[in-house]
């Protein structure tokens, strides 16, 4: 299956239903009601979770997008949730880790492909600390394995995603 833009896939108005005269504008303008939707992104955290070494953790991804690639733990903000929760409650549903401390390093934006179709995303990313290391225990079904590393441009290769190579970019280049 191909995928699709999410402000292409849009074609009615969730409102009035009325067909768009032309699809994939952002923002979609309904011409018979007159609502709006930008289609901005919605916001997703990454950790960035060091040991006593200095060794950053790398978590493998069972599942699409991007099966089998290195990824930070992390994922979407939920609904009535901040930044800072998001990051704690992801960290601790990936990892098993207990998120104690985090700072902001940086964001980029991003495309997340799901059932064919594209949306937008910020993706903000924190250095972590935790407060046991060694209870990691990784999320069934979600992730498949994990590594404590300094990071080298062979693991670079394989991240899931350009935002979270662009964030280990920034980190190695900041410690």
């Amino acid at each position: 299956m191909d995928s699709i833009s999410i402000e292409n896939a849009c074609r009615f108005c969730p409102r009035c239903g009325n067909q768009a005269e032309v699809a994939g504008c952002v923002p979609f303008r309904c011409t018979q009601c007159g609502f709006a939707n930008f289609f901005g992104p919605v916001a997703a955290v990454g950790g960035l979770v060091t040991n006593e070494q200095g060794e950053l953790l790398l978590v493998r991804r069972a599942r699409e997008p991007g099966k089998g690639k290195w990824g930070l733990p992390g994922g979407f903000v939920d609904r009535n949730e901040t930044i800072e929760q998001a990051l704690s409650r992801e960290v601790l549903e990936e990892t098993n880790l207990c998120v104690k401390d985090a700072s902001y390093l940086t964001s980029f934006p991003n495309l997340y492909e799901y059932a064919g179709a594209v949306s937008p995303v910020i993706d903000l990313f924190y250095r972590c600390e935790v407060v046991d290391r060694g209870a990691i225990r990784l999320a069934d079904g979600e992730l498949d394995s994990f590594l404590w590393v300094n990071p080298t441009d062979e693991h670079l290769a394989e991240m899931a995603f350009p935002s979270n190579r662009r964030a280990i970019e920034q980190w190695l280049n900041s410690v």
